[in-house]
């Protein structure tokens, strides 16, 4: 989702700096220890990944040979590449395993040299490390850092590798701290938890859609569509649904959710000799019982500790199985009430109904 390119151009002509002991042509790099002069107070490093296509020698650097001849040889960091950028940050960063787990995957880690007249070297670093938040089903991607080194040497100089990588990591570390910093109480990727507020939706003045209200039941005029073929004397198709808003404000996402009870007037018709109290009922107490799975879906969201991660995720399973459900109860409401025609049978459903709305604190 983020992208940052942020790249450090350090010209410079390094002829007779020290920087520690001598790299031998060839040899290992081992990183010095040095440590870092900022504490993270939103993450820590948990793993170190080398994912980079080409897992050959970090370096490339130029040397004289017996002959005074400019040769290139590699040298890689003692261990590999992901151990030694773990192993220095473990010994030179602050790491509060109760922060969040961080993840940095290398995607590209490379010193190369080049020679030039005059007995000068060139040297470029190149840097392009992701770093991703640690979860039970992998990595969540945060940001991406590139960046690198520009310098300049001269050939008989050879200690200069180990602090330009060395360097390269330490503002690559710098760079994350500050990108995380400034996104912790934004990005909902770095959401710690997220609150739910559940409501009813409505919707005013209303149109061809009735959304369920207890104060509001059915007439006859509801019924605007023309007949349809069959041996049904009535059909209403009611819907449960939902709407979603989330914000995210300090590490927390506020997670309002609207339930939506509905069904559309064009979706509803009666022929005219069924016109009468009863059927009216039945067909009522099919939109109540829309209600009643609407609100075991929100009791069951009010009861989850949603990930905030993936909210969305375990809110859809839920929604899934709310439409199962209603659509288990429906059935066996017009199968048991023979679609209205077993009056023992509705007087019976009739009472379940309105005990289950009272229970659920839709009627008084």
């Amino acid at each position: 989702m983020y992208r940052y390119k942020p790249f450090i151009l350090i010209p410079c002509i390094l002829v007779y700096c020290c920087f520690g002991a001598i790299q031998k042509a060839g040899a290992p790099i081992a990183l010095h220890d040095e440590k870092l002069t900022f504490s993270p107070h939103e993450f820590y490093i948990a793993d170190v990944t080398d994912d980079r296509a080409d897992k050959s020698a970090v370096a490339l650097l130029i040397y004289k040979d017996e002959a005074n001849s400019y040769i290139t040889r590699p040298s890689d960091l003692k261990d590999g590449a992901a151990i030694a950028i773990k192993q220095f940050i473990s010994h030179n960063l602050n790491q509060n395993s109760s922060l969040r787990p961080v993840v940095i995957s290398i995607k590209s880690f490379k010193l190369e040299e080049t020679s030039l007249p005059g007995g000068k070297v060139n040297g470029h670093l190149s840097i392009d490390f992701s770093f991703g938040l640690q979860k039970d089903y992998g990595t969540l991607h945060l940001a991406d850092y590139k960046g690198g080194t520009r310098y300049t040497r001269s050939d008989g100089q050879s200690d200069i590798a180990e602090p330009i990588l060395r360097q390269g990591i330490k503002t690559a570390l710098t760079w994350f701290n500050k990108w995380i910093n400034t996104n912790a109480d934004s990005d909902p990727r770095l959401a710690k938890s997220v609150k739910v507020k559940l409501s009813d939706y409505t919707e005013k003045p209303e149109g061809d859609t009735i959304y369920y209200a207890a104060n509001r039941p059915l007439s006859w005029g509801d019924f605007q569509e023309k007949p349809g073929f069959g041996s049904f004397e009535a059909e209403v198709f009611t819907s449960v649904g939902y709407t979603e808003q989330a914000t995210d404000e300090k590490g927390v996402i506020n997670l309002n959710i609207a339930l939506k009870v509905d069904l559309a007037k064009s979706d509803c018709w009666v022929r005219d000799r069924s016109k009468d109290d009863y059927a009216l009922n039945h067909e009522q107490r099919h939109f109540d019982i829309a209600k009643i799975v609407g609100e075991h879906f929100k009791q069951k969201i009010a009861a989850m500790k949603l990930p905030p991660d993936n909210y969305d995720g375990e809110i859809n399973v839920e929604y899934l199985e709310t439409l199962r459900e209603l659509h288990r109860m429906q059935t066996q409401y017009d199968s048991e009430t023979h679609h209205g025609a077993n009056h023992t049978a509705q007087e019976e459903w009739n009472g379940k109904i309105d005990k289950e709305l009272k229970a659920l604190g839709v009627k008084k």
